[in-house]
């Protein structure tokens, strides 16, 4: 397995889920360093999700053209090609952060291409999408969350979306520091009311936690990972006593139920409390279905040649505890145990985005000042092809990246972890 399916992809997420661990979510911006992330999740044996954010989308497609849904595609079929040469772990293609103002012009296009895919019996090009809707009111954020959930129920895609706000800068979007940086139990339950908790879609959340994009020293930035427990706490609570539906149905009556509504397939459904209400998108193979929790999927036929590890029952006990499959953004700088803490309490992705430039930046730079006389052209000198020819420096800020995200895995708790 390379490039994820979406039942490999839902069998990743509720792996992370119930085995405590999160993936490292690195973000790209050209061949390299899709190059260097494969080579790093290969070297670490872990899982692992690439993601392309709106402006390096922008970038990718080049200077000239600035199209984000050409970059998109352009670096999903470069990485669907070399991801094939590495089969022993199995990546997820995200498309990160996309702002109100952007829909239009990226994730829409996305889904609907994709849709288009999945309706000709083809695997979607991309596995998961986000919705930022940090910057608008939280009403507004679920309206445009339901509409793009079912949106992404038809292209066999997962949505993320992210509820309150993240401080600091990520390609020209800024929040300031301050309490709006701290989501409450309260947004949990909304979430949960209005988006169900999988049996309308699977949907990773990240909520806010204190979180801020950019690079600061430990302890400059207040993390709240406790706040994570709360909300999911809350939720399970919310589920007991009523206050979000519940659907208390076996597994396979479930997906069986639902199973011709969607090509044939099955559509995958999530559960409360502990009870399965499952299916999954496929057509032959096994079938994905879901233990309880937003966007927190297991391989219901099977599932224990993937997850020995597991039972059912611990499964539906996980979901019960940790109700929402999670998402850790702006994370540089955080301490190894706020990072823990966080990974407990039901994270299972961890966006990577300025350490893995810093490494690679970091390795150019190395280069130019070790061999500055061959890089340049001094004195009427002619300088040293060997040290200017970019496949010299590119091999060394790949290999530093690589060893960046192998070193994100072993934090996470991924490292050595792939899927079989």
């Amino acid at each position: 397995m390379t490039i994820a399916t979406h039942e490999r992809y839902a069998q990743m997420l509720d792996a992370a889920r119930r085995g405590g661990y999160a993936y490292p979510a690195i973000n790209v911006t050209s061949t390299q360093t899709l190059n260097a992330a494969l080579q790093g999740f290969a070297e670490a044996e872990s899982d692992g999700i690439i993601q392309v954010s709106v402006g390096g989308a922008a970038y990718l497609s080049g200077q000239s053209v600035k199209d984000r849904v050409v970059g998109s595609l352009a670096l999903a079929s470069f990485a669907h090609e070399v991801a094939a040469h590495y089969p022993n772990i199995t990546v997820a293609l995200h498309t990160d952060h996309c702002a109100k103002q952007y829909l239009d012009e990226w994730v829409r296009p996305l889904l609907r291409h994709e849709i288009d895919e999945v309706a000709h019996g083809q695997e979607p090009t991309f596995q998961s999408h986000m919705w930022d809707g940090s910057t608008v009111p939280l009403d507004e954020n679920l309206d445009i969350a339901e509409e793009l959930l079912e949106q992404s129920v038809k292209a066999h895609t997962i949505l993320e979306i992210e509820i309150g706000a993240v401080g600091g800068e990520e390609d020209g979007h800024s929040a300031e520091i301050d309490e709006k940086l701290y989501s409450t139990p309260a947004d949990g339950v909304k979430v949960a009311q209005r988006l169900g908790l999988g049996e309308r879609g699977l949907y990773m959340a990240a909520f806010t936690f204190g979180n801020v994009h950019g690079a600061y020293k430990p302890g400059i930035v207040q993390l709240r990972p406790g706040l994570l427990g709360d909300i999911q706490h809350e939720v399970a609570a919310a589920v007991r006593d009523g206050r979000v539906p519940s659907m208390p149905r076996a597994f396979a009556d479930s997906w069986q139920g639902a199973g011709s509504a969607v090509c044939g397939g099955a559509v995958g459904v999530g559960a409360v409390a502990g009870v399965g209400i499952g299916s999954g998108i496929g057509s032959g193979g096994g079938t994905v279905g879901i233990d309880s929790a937003a966007g927190s999927v297991g391989a219901v036929a099977d599932s224990s040649a993937v997850l020995p590890s597991f039972g059912r029952g611990e499964a539906a006990e996980a979901a019960a505890e940790k109700p929402f499959a999670l998402v850790f953004h702006g994370g540089s700088g955080s301490r190894p145990e706020e990072i823990a803490e966080a990974v407990s309490h039901g994270v299972v992705k961890m966006n990577v985005d300025t350490d893995t430039q810093y490494a690679f930046t970091r390795a150019v730079a190395g280069h130019m000042f070790e061999h500055y006389a061959g890089v340049l052209k001094i004195d009427g000198e002619v300088g040293e092809k060997r040290f200017y020819d970019p496949r010299s420096w590119g091999r060394e800020a790949e290999s530093s990246m690589a060893a960046r995200i192998v070193e994100a895995c072993q934090r996470l708790g991924s490292a050595g972890k792939a899927l079989k």
